[in-house]
């Protein structure tokens, strides 16, 4: 039998002996040979990762959230064994783009017996990630955001932290695309998605796709609650339209620079903050397991 690891993040699953049970039942029934391994403040999942990838695994299974899926994606991009997401997170923004079951049973039931997709990944400053990356409000939000919070109330906590944040100033930053012109904004936040979804379903981005060998960039900028208000609008609907309150880019290179030292946030882990973010894309370095009726992504 083939063999699949199993990463676990501990924080996301609550009943460890009942999930083990149900990912060996699904692993055996579809013919892979099951082990596990659980991530630590050392080791969130990328030197598990290439353990396993080291030791001949044919699957890597991130249980976890976007953290847990961007520390297994670094340690499998470019190596061919495909990437499994059992989604156990607050946002689960890749798994959602990807249109991997929440379930447990479809979720292992898509890792165990799906199709493999080829995707791309994008990098923040070196650090891969695959959903979303951002420097400003965003990842001032998810700082902000305490962990029991998310755990009570699941994505609802990050609205929670957004509104508490919504009057505060804007900032200057400089954003160039690829080799284009610089664009000079007066902004709250700068966003680079790989998927275009927030914590909750919502879509930001609405042209982004996994595999369409693109990064799309959000500039957040309104100056008033009517400003967000309308921003809400376009995030709820799924509007393409753009105004001075959100406008939105694509590129393959985003080097942002801002006027201060700001928050950052690479798939909802804060980074250290900093005065620039410069994110590239790394075209189909990625396998991922996907439902196999899935078409498009």
């Amino acid at each position: 039998m083939p063999t699949a690891v199993i990463i676990i993040n501990p924080t996301r699953i609550r009943d460890q002996r009942r999930f083990r049970r149900e990912c060996c039942r699904a692993a055996q029934a579809a013919g892979w040979a099951p082990s596990f391994a659980v991530t630590s403040h050392k080791d969130q999942g990328v030197g598990l990762a290439r353990g396993a990838v080291a030791a001949g695994a044919r699957l890597v299974m991130a249980a976890g959230g976007d953290g847990t899926v961007r520390a297994c994606a670094h340690a499998l991009a470019g190596t061919g064994v495909p990437l499994a997401i059992v989604p156990r997170g607050t946002a689960n923004l890749a798994a959602r783009a990807l249109r991997i079951p929440a379930r447990l049973n479809a979720a292992l039931a898509t890792g165990f017996g799906g199709q493999d997709r080829q995707v791309d990944l994008a990098e923040a400053d070196g650090m891969p990630f695959a959903a979303m990356a951002g420097i400003g409000l965003d990842a001032a939000v998810v700082d902000s955001t305490p962990d029991l919070l998310k755990r009570r109330l699941g994505w609802m906590a990050y609205a929670v932290g957004g509104v508490v944040r919504l009057a505060g100033h804007r900032r200057t930053f400089t954003v160039r695309l690829d080799d284009g012109p610089p664009l000079t904004r007066l902004a709250r936040s700068v966003v680079v998605g790989n998927v275009g979804l927030l914590p909750g379903g919502f879509t930001l981005l609405p042209d982004a796709r996994l595999d369409d060998n693109h990064l799309d960039v959000g500039i957040l900028a309104p100056a008033s609650p009517a400003g967000w208000g309308r921003v809400a609008q376009r995030v709820v609907t799924g509007s393409r339209r753009d105004d001075r309150n959100l406008e939105r880019y694509r590129a393959r290179r985003v080097e942002i620079q801002a006027a201060a030292r700001l928050p950052r946030e690479v798939d909802g882990e804060v980074i250290s903050p900093g005065r620039s973010l410069t994110v590239t894309l790394r075209p189909g370095a990625l396998l991922v397991r996907v439902p196999g009726e899935l078409e498009t992504v």
